[in-house]
């Protein structure tokens, strides 16, 4: 990895586990109507996706469903109130963070007005958090891993972009980054990771340390 001068990661599922309140959320909207609850275990691959999974995970409406929006506010809601009740910090994403040489930053498709005091909360010590209504495109797009690499002032082109989700890898690449898909994250129930194009996949997060290390 010559060259290369920054580090951005995706946020839910790569530096922390979201999945609980995400989760959580969603069970207490069905809890709310006198539903039952959807197992956390089908829950946990869909948190990628946010009120989107979580919606369709537990009411089976997509976009584009006359319900969805309505839906999904009253998700977002839910979800800010607890957001933080069960969220944490990968444990060896916490030390790889501790030891990481390089700047980096979060690129997210979480609103800012989710992802920053999460960040803050977390103490996630970053150079910039990006989140989905930072520019006008949310990925695949590459404009908001741009808009980090811009902000932290290097190239793209020396950036690499570490992520659970093949969106991640289409945005790096669009960007023109190295990609890293992590297989701790939450994968979708999309195409398998290996199949995605990433540059390198990565089982843990002392991986991606290896792989940063300044010489």
């Amino acid at each position: 990895m010559q060259g290369l001068r920054a580090v951005l990661f995706d946020l839910d599922g790569t530096l922390i586990d979201s999945a609980p309140d995400l989760a959580g959320a969603a069970n207490d909207m069905l809890a709310a109507r006198d539903l039952p609850p959807v197992p956390y275990e089908s829950l946990r691959p869909l948190c990628g996706s946010g009120a989107r999974g979580m919606i369709g995970g537990a009411f089976g409406i997509a976009p584009g469903d006359e319900r969805f929006e309505a839906l999904k506010r009253e998700f977002l809601d839910i979800y800010e109130a607890r957001m933080l009740r069960l969220t944490r910090v990968f444990t060896d994403v916490a030390v790889m963070l501790s030891e990481l040489q390089l700047p980096w930053g979060i690129v997210t498709n979480k609103a800012e007005r989710f992802a920053l005091p999460l960040a803050e909360a977390l103490r996630l010590q970053t150079k910039v958090v990006v989140g989905g209504d930072t520019t006008p495109h949310t990925k695949p797009h590459p404009a908001p891993l741009l808009e980090a690499a811009r902000r932290i002032g290097v190239e793209a082109g020396a950036c690499i972009y570490v992520g659970d989700d093949e969106r991640d890898v289409i945005a790096g690449h669009a960007a023109g980054m190295k990609t890293a898909a992590v297989s701790w994250g939450y994968l979708g129930r999309g195409k398998p990771i290996e199949t995605w194009g990433a540059d390198f996949l990565l089982s843990s997060p002392a991986e991606l340390l290896k792989l940063c290390r300044v010489p």
